[in-house]
């Protein structure tokens, strides 16, 4: 009878040493790869925030590139509208230089001349009373509907020609009778209405208009209108209409009104004497009230500054508009700078068979 074989616990082959090892270096395995996602996801998560994180400023940085490339375009436009500003301004600059010296130098003969003619009046004057006898006598009071009483003897000025049946007094309204130069004339046109009412210059008009008045004839018919760009009637709703001297409570209105004007704008004589000729009657005497030559014709001029010649120019157009055979007697308020106005204004009154006169400025 055979031995049974006896069985040792401990004993393993080699089948089983290798097959316990492969579980065990699949378990590490599982072990180590189940770990290593874990760590892998929290990195991945990590890095993936920050890429998107990092997006979000790339994003915000180029709107705000484009905001500023657009802010950048904007100011080139605006630096190049500015420096084509800036140069217009420089030439119209150097244009008013060119054009003051221009002045200043006609000025300065235009004063030698005044002074000639004033040295002449003055020695006429001295021999007319020399062959006269002694001074002229005063007017006979009480032929005039109206009365102005001034500082002294202010009615030594004569050759101005105030009677007629139908009189068309224009009175310039312009920016100019503000001042006695262009300068201050300019700077004065941005003051308060209120202000330049009460301009010296303007004053002495209205007060020079208010003389005329005095000296109308009782039955004459007067109209007396304000222009500057444009010719309107003192009295408003009296347009193209013969008022009666004899009603003394209307000149009164028109003196008012016109002492409550302002001036402004610029000089058209075109529409000041387009308003005379449309009057109907016409007048049979007209008396012009201004300080220069005229800035602008029918329309508005295309220039922002105009030349003596020019101006005279535009004196001479204006002609045409004036009604005919009718005399023009101008009382003109020198303004430096406009050497020509004087002999112009002059030409006119002779060519018309008027008058004119430059006061003096304590006048009327």
């Amino acid at each position: 009878m055979a031995r049974k074989r006896q069985t040792n616990i401990f004993s393993l082959s080699l089948l089983d040493c290798i097959t316990c090892g492969f579980g065990a270096l699949i378990l590490f395995h599982m072990i180590v790869a189940a770990r290593a996602g874990e760590t892998f996801t929290d990195v991945t998560d990590a890095l993936q925030a920050e890429a998107t994180m990092r997006e979000e400023e790339i994003l915000e940085g180029q709107e705000k590139l484009v905001e500023v490339r657009n802010s950048l375009r904007e100011i080139e436009r605006q630096r190049v509208v500015t420096q084509g500003l800036s140069t217009r301004l420089l030439a119209i600059l150097r244009e008013i230089e060119v054009e003051l010296a221009t002045y200043d130098r006609q000025n300065v003969a235009s004063r030698e001349h005044i002074n000639k003619l004033e040295a002449d009046v003055k020695s006429l004057e001295e021999g007319a009373k020399r062959l006269s006898g002694g001074p002229p006598r005063e007017e006979v009071p009480g032929r005039n509907i109206r009365s102005f009483v001034g500082d002294g003897d202010r009615q030594y000025l004569s050759g101005l020609k105030v009677g007629g049946d139908r009189i068309f007094v224009l009175v310039d309204a312009s920016a100019s009778m503000l001042a006695d130069d262009i300068v201050n004339a300019v700077r004065r046109r941005f003051l308060a209405p209120e202000i330049r009412m009460r301009a010296d210059k303007w004053q002495q008009a209205v007060k020079a208009v208010d003389w005329l008045a005095a000296q109308m004839p009782p039955r004459a018919k007067y109209q007396i209108y304000a222009f500057n760009t444009r010719a309107r009637p003192v009295v408003e709703g009296t347009d193209g209409v013969w008022l009666e001297v004899s009603d003394s409570g209307q000149i009164d209105k028109a003196i008012a009104v016109l002492r409550q004007t302002a001036p402004i704008g610029g000089t058209s004589l075109y529409h000041a004497f387009a308003a005379a000729k449309a009057m109907a009657p016409p007048p049979d005497n007209i008396v012009l009230l201004t300080d220069g030559l005229p800035t602008q014709g029918e329309g508005a001029p295309r220039r922002k500054t105009i030349s003596s010649k020019d101006r005279l120019k535009l004196l001479e157009r204006s002609l045409d508009a004036l009604p005919s055979r009718v005399p023009v007697n101008v009382i003109l308020y020198p303004m430096e700078g406009d050497p020509m106005a004087s002999p112009a204004f002059w030409k006119v009154a002779m060519a018309t068979r008027g008058s004119m006169m430059t006061p003096s400025s304590d006048w009327p």
